[in-house]
């Protein structure tokens, strides 16, 4: 099967012609998906090939709409757009580019793949909130958790790169991106994750907050900023970008500038200090810990911030790594470390191809 993957950002466009697991061609823009800029490249590149034998989205978040790859009708899509309001950056963007692709390819098969699948095995104590049990029964509040295709790919690697099966591991991963999060991996399956029912949950990711104080929302709330003006700090204005004094969202500007500008520092040193206490909070649902495994853009290339997490691990084992950037995936910890560290690239597209390979055999075999 060749399979054209199409990974959506709030800001940006990803997307690959996928064989046998390799990717033989793609397009990759800095543009928002529903933009001249970056429909019409879309709409070219698509053109440009054969008709591939399936389409795979990456869908943010499935609610419990859609927890596992499922191949997309009418009815489906229709269903997708009561979703928008649990993933306003990412959802929109995504249904965009499934209109754009269903019109220029409608007798492909088209399989949306939820970034919450992975955690829906959740276990009750994980994923269930202390909330009122009438909220949680009729808005189906839990715990989703999220980049769970990026986390899917990092585990099958770790197994290859270890030579374990993947059922046997038990592991903490940091996903460490403009999004970011961490997971608990018990016998390859997800446990305990940070995000929670949006991707605004957990540690401070490049412009959102992470976790941070109900009580304090409300104060805010009250009559001193308005529900907009919350939501636009809390997903654009915070963060990384937030933490440095509006300097930069990016861990390689603040890594270059912590020398001489406190502000970076500061950012550096919370990030770091809450990647940690996630992972750490993690590593409780473990009997053991196999290895530590970094991904995401921030967690493959960025080994200031590696070192910096680990450093605060060595109560579980954990030294800090001895490699910077590797060539390709491997591990960054010394020789016989107690507790390997890895780093693996982020490769969703890849793991999106397999989910919609698998969802449109078995829609062949149905």
């Amino acid at each position: 099967m060749t399979i054209l993957t199409v990974i959506a950002g709030s800001s940006s466009l990803h997307v690959a012609y996928v064989r046998d697991g390799e990717v033989t061609d793609r397009l990759d823009r800095s543009d928002p998906p529903g933009s001249p800029d970056a429909d019409e490249p879309l709409r070219r590149f698509v053109a440009d090939h054969e008709p591939p034998t399936a389409v795979g989205h990456r869908l943010v978040h499935g609610g419990e709409l859609v927890n596992r790859p499922r191949l997309l009708d009418d009815d489906l899509r229709a269903e997708l757009a009561e979703l928008v309001t649990l993933a306003p950056l990412h959802l929109p963007p995504a249904l965009r580019l499934i209109d754009l692709t269903r019109s220029e390819l409608p007798a492909v098969p088209q399989v949306v793949c939820p970034d919450t699948a992975f955690h829906a095995g959740l276990p009750d104590a994980a994923a269930t909130y202390p909330l009122p049990a009438q909220w949680r029964d009729r808005w189906g509040l839990r715990r989703y958790g999220f980049h769970g295709i990026s986390y899917a790919y990092a585990l099958r690697r770790t197994a290859e790169l270890l030579d374990r099966p993947a059922t046997g591991l038990h592991l903490v991963m940091a996903h460490l991106g403009g999004g970011a999060s961490v997971c608990a991996v018990r016998d390859g399956r997800s446990v305990d994750t940070s995000m929670g029912f949006t991707p605004l949950d957990g540690v401070p990711m490049a412009k959102r907050s992470g976790a941070v104080d109900p009580g304090m929302l409300l104060w805010l709330l009250d009559g001193r900023l308005d529900r907009a003006e919350l939501a636009d700090g809390l997903n654009r204005r915070s963060g990384l970008l937030g933490l440095s004094g509006g300097r930069s969202d990016d861990t390689r500007d603040l890594v270059a500038a912590a020398g001489s500008d406190p502000a970076a520092r500061l950012a550096l040193a919370v990030y770091t200090h809450r990647v940690r206490r996630e992972l750490a909070a993690a590593a409780t649902s473990l009997d053991r810990l196999d290895a530590v495994v970094f991904t995401g853009e921030i967690g493959w290339d960025q080994p200031e911030v590696r070192a910096d997490v680990c450093a605060g691990l060595r109560l579980f084992g954990v030294e800090p790594p001895v490699a910077g950037n590797l060539a390709a995936d491997g591990l960054v910890s010394a020789p016989g470390a107690a507790v390997p560290v890895l780093v693996v690239e982020p490769r969703e597209e890849l793991q999106v191809a397999a989910e919609t390979t698998e969802a449109a055999r078995a829609a062949q075999v149905g």
